[in-house]
């Protein structure tokens, strides 16, 4: 099942237009998709519930979700997709296990320095986890709400070639995104002749996503020797499941319980890349998930 995670640790950084928008196109083109509301402020249920009352032609559904600590989580029957909007402030554990879940990363990015500056922290913590580094996670960013008049989409640009970042275009500031955001519409849902120029502009973003979005099912040969495994998120503590701080005891326990029933498996490698003075907390959590053997997040449809 194909995981997209929208990320950023800064806040008003358009991660939930972003989410919204590609859970639309998933399913104005025919993708069952689960659109998963990680962030404490819980923008995506609100605009879910706008949705409802739409007359839309419903191609297929938008199931929403939220992270609730007192439930097992896992995706309805015939969910195809899904799509994950996280808080600001992911880090350490939190971070690696959205990681875990993943298969493609988008970084929205506006252009201030304190934008560039959070976004570039980010992707340096995630190209250390392994599943990024080794390329089975692929991360990319996107320019968001920039004024066509400037020379914005050249700064970011420069930007991210400089931290050898993918960087996929731009999203331009116009209100037609908050049109519709607040009835709980998107930009795919209007009428092509309306959105021309914005269409042009998601294409890149698209065809990045096509591999993943598009691919056929296939089932790890961790699920395959562990048919009834369940995929399971549980909050790092007690107030605000992948909210919550650095705490990570209680997402230990979490991992605990998992190993006596976890395949042994070789060791992941450290990647050239990292030096060994500067191994991040999320870079080991990472190697630790990897090497064990935990069950993906979302993977299974039963």
């Amino acid at each position: 099942m194909p995981v997209v995670a929208v990320v950023n640790r800064k806040g008003g950084s358009g991660k939930s237009t972003l989410a919204t928008h590609l859970a639309a196109y998933c399913a104005n083109n025919g993708m069952p998709v689960m659109l998963g509301d990680v962030d404490r402020q819980h923008s995506t249920r609100a605009w879910l519930r706008l949705r409802d009352v739409q007359p839309l032609p419903r191609r297929a559904p938008i199931v929403g979700w939220k992270v609730d600590p007192k439930n097992v989580l896992r995706p309805p029957a015939g969910i195809a997709h899904v799509i994950l909007d996280t808080p600001g402030g992911l880090r350490d554990f939190d971070l690696a296990r959205v990681v875990m879940a993943a298969d493609a990363i988008l970084i929205p990015v506006c252009n201030s320095v304190f934008d560039r500056e959070s976004a570039a922290d980010c992707y340096a913590e995630l190209s250390k986890l392994p599943r990024v580094a080794s390329g089975r996670c692929k991360v990319a960013a996107v320019g968001m709400r920039l004024d066509a008049r400037t020379k914005a989409n050249e700064v970011l640009a420069q930007w991210a070639a400089r931290l050898n970042l993918p960087f996929l275009g731009v999203l331009r500031d116009t209100q037609g995104y908050v049109r519709c955001v607040e009835r709980g519409l998107t930009l795919f849902d209007l009428p092509v002749a309306q959105v021309q120029a914005d269409m042009a502009q998601w294409q890149p973003i698209l065809q990045w996503l096509e591999p993943v979005l598009h691919r056929a099912p296939s089932v790890s040969r961790v699920d395959a020797a562990r048919p009834a495994a369940k995929a399971i998120i549980e909050p790092s503590d007690s107030r605000g499941g992948l909210h919550g701080g650095s705490s990570v005891a209680p997402a230990q326990r979490s991992v605990g319980r998992g190993l006596a029933h976890a395949p042994q498996r070789v060791p992941v490698q450290r990647s050239r890349a990292e030096s060994p003075g500067r191994v991040t907390m999320a870079t080991r959590i990472g190697r630790l998930l990897d090497a064990l053997g935990l069950p993906r997040l979302l993977q299974r449809n039963s």
